[in-house]
C-alpha cells in the first residue's frame, strides 16, 4: 500500500483505538430502565463504554442534568490536556448509574437488564 494511503488509515485507527478497546473489553453502551422510589418517575441509566461521552465529552454530564459535573470534566479535561477525555469514556456510564442508585433510584427494567446493570455496575445481589 502506498504510504499516502496508509498514513490516514493508521491516523484514524489510533485515534479510534480508545473506542474499539473500550466496546471490546466493556460491551456497547446499553440502555437501563429506572425508576425513582418516591416519585415513580421513569429514566434511563446506561452502562458499557460510554461512546456518547467520546465523541461529546463534558456535554453529556450537561445533556443528563449534571451542569456540575459536566463544568468539572472540562476543567479536567483542560488541565490535563485532553488525557481525562480519553480514560472518561471507560468510568463515565457506571458512575452515572451508581449516583442515581444512590440517589433513590431503582432498577426497573427487565430481568436480563437489571442483572447486566447489577454486574456492570458492581451491585451486589
Amino acid at each position: 500500500m502506498d504510504i499516502i494511503i496508509l498514513g490516514p488509515i493508521i491516523a484514524v485507527l489510533l485515534i479510534l483505538l480508545p473506542m474499539i478497546l473500550g466496546i471490546a473489553f466493556m460491551g456497547w453502551q446499553k440502555k437501563i430502565r429506572i425508576e425513582h422510589q418516591e416519585s415513580g418517575i421513569v429514566k434511563n441509566c446506561f452502562v458499557g463504554y460510554a461512546w456518547t461521552y467520546f465523541f461529546f465529552g463534558f456535554f453529556v454530564p450537561i445533556f443528563r442534568g449534571e451542569i456540575l459535573i459536566g463544568v468539572l470534566h472540562l476543567i479536567f479535561s483542560i488541565l490535563t490536556f485532553g488525557v481525562f477525555q480519553i480514560v472518561m469514556p471507560f468510568l463515565y456510564n457506571k458512575h452515572y448509574s451508581t449516583r442515581l442508585l444512590t440517589d433513590g433510584w431503582k432498577l426497573a427494567d427487565t430481568e436480563e437488564n437489571n442483572n447486566l446493570a447489577k454486574v456492570k455496575i458492581g451491585i451486589a445481589g
